[in-house]
C-alpha cells in the first residue's frame, strides 16, 4: 500500500526533481505543494497541516525548547545563504562599518527569523556589535506579529519595538526613522540608485566570502520537517526522505555543469559552481550533519544568546533518529 505524504516546499532546483517525479520514494507517493517558505512556515507554526515540509531552522528550534514539536528534521537544507547582503543603512548616520551600528536603531521583520539570528551572529562573534548596543524596531507592512519569547520577555538589555503595520521598513528607511535594516530582497531605493540608502558593506559577496573562509560558516535558513507520528509509524522513512532530498540535490548539482544548453538563465554557471567549489568545497551545498554540525552548533549558540530558547537544544534531538549517522 503506497503511503501518501501531503507535503509543501518551494520549487528549487533542488526540489524539482522530488515535484517532476524524477525521484521517487518506494512506497510512498508526494502530493506535493508548491508554495513559498513564509507560507509554509505560517501554516506549520498555525495549525501543521503538513507531513513532510520546508520548516525554519530558527522557528523550530524555538518551538522545540517550548514543547513536543509535531515535527523532527532531515538534514536535508532546502535554504541556506550568507546574509551580510540583507543589511542596508542611510548614508547620512556615520556609518561605514558594522561597528558603527552600535547606538543604531535597525528595523527587521521578524526577530526571530533565521535570517536575523544569522545576522546578529556574525556581527557578535565577527564584528563586537552586541544585541544591546542597537534599538530593534520590528515588523513589516502587512507582517507585523507579535514576539513569543520562550522565557517570556527578551534578554536583559535587549530593547525591541514592535511597529505598526501601516508601512515598509524600507519607507521608514527613507523616512529617516530608521538607521538601517535587515531585509530579505534588495531595496527598490537603491535598486533605483537613490543616494539615500547603501548596502552596509560596499562589496557583500566579498564580504561574505571572506567570512566564510575565517569562520568555515554557511548558514542554514531552512530544512525539512517530518511528521513524528509517521516516522514512529513508519520505520526508516526519514532515511528514505533523506535519500530523496539528496539525489534531487545531486540532480540539480549536475545540471549546473551542463554547458551545452545552460539549465538556468545565467552566461556562466559552471563558472559560478566552479568559484563555489574552490572557496567551500566539491560539495559545495552539503546536506547531512556530518558536514553541517558545527554550523548547527553555531547557530543554535546564536539562537540561546537572542533568547530564543526556554531550555538548551541540541542539535541531535532535532533531527529523525535515522539520519544522525548522515
Amino acid at each position: 500500500m503506497t503511503l501518501r505524504l501531503k507535503t509543501a516546499f518551494w520549487n528549487y532546483d533542488r526540489t524539482q526533481p522530488l515535484i517532476d517525479r524524477r525521484v521517487t520514494i518506494d512506497g510512498c507517493e508526494l502530493d506535493v505543494e508548491v508554495l513559498r517558505p513564509e507560507i509554509t512556515f505560517g501554516r506549520t507554526l498555525a495549525e501543521a497541516p503538513f507531513d513532510v515540509c520546508e520548516i525554519s531552522f530558527s522557528y523550530t528550534t524555538t518551538m522545540v525548547s517550548k514543547q513536543d514539536y509535531p515535527y523532527a528534521l532531515i538534514p536535508a537544507f532546502l535554504s541556506r545563504a550568507f546574509r551580510h547582503s540583507s543589511l542596508f543603512i542611510r548614508t547620512d548616520r556615520g556609518i561605514s562599518r558594522p561597528e558603527d551600528l552600535k547606538g543604531k536603531t535597525i528595523g527587521l521583520q521578524e526577530y526571530d527569523m533565521t535570517a536575523a539570528v544569522v545576522a546578529r551572529g556574525f556581527l557578535r562573534d565577527r564584528h563586537g556589535v552586541d544585541p544591546r548596543d542597537i534599538v530593534w524596531k520590528v515588523g513589516e507592512v502587512e507582517r507585523t506579529k507579535a514576539i513569543d519569547f520562550p522565557l517570556g520577555r527578551p534578554p536583559d538589555g535587549v530593547h525591541i519595538d514592535i511597529l505598526p503595520p501601516d508601512k515598509s521598513l524600507e519607507r521608514r528607511l527613507l523616512d529617516g526613522e530608521l538607521d538601517a535594516v535587515i531585509v530579505l530582497r534588495p531595496l527598490d531605493a537603491w535598486r533605483r540608485g537613490d543616494p539615500r540608502v547603501a548596502p552596509l558593506f560596499a562589496d557583500p559577496i566579498a564580504a561574505e566570502k571572506e567570512w566564510y573562509a575565517a569562520a568555515r560558516h554557511f548558514p542554514i535558513m531552512h530544512a525539512v520537517g517530518v511528521r513524528k507520528s509517521l516516522l514512529a509509524a513508519h520505520r526508516g522513512l526519514a532515511r528514505q526522505l533523506y535519500d530523496a532530498f539528496l539525489a534531487a540535490k545531486n540532480i540539480a548539482i549536475a545540471e549546473l555543469e551542463i554547458t551545452q544548453a545552460p539549465k538556468i538563465t545565467l552566461p556562466w554557471p559552471h563558472g559560478s559552481l566552479a568559484e563555489a567549489r574552490a572557496l567551500i568545497g566539491a560539495d559545495h551545498w552539503p546536506y547531512g550533519l556530518a558536514a553541517n554540525r558545527h554550523i548547527l552548533e553555531t547557530q543554535l549558540r546564536w539562537s540561546r544568546l537572542d533568547g530564543l530558547q526556554a531550555r538548551p537544544v541540541t542539535v541531535d534531538e532535532l533531527f529523525a533518529a535515522d539520519c544522525l549517522d548522515t
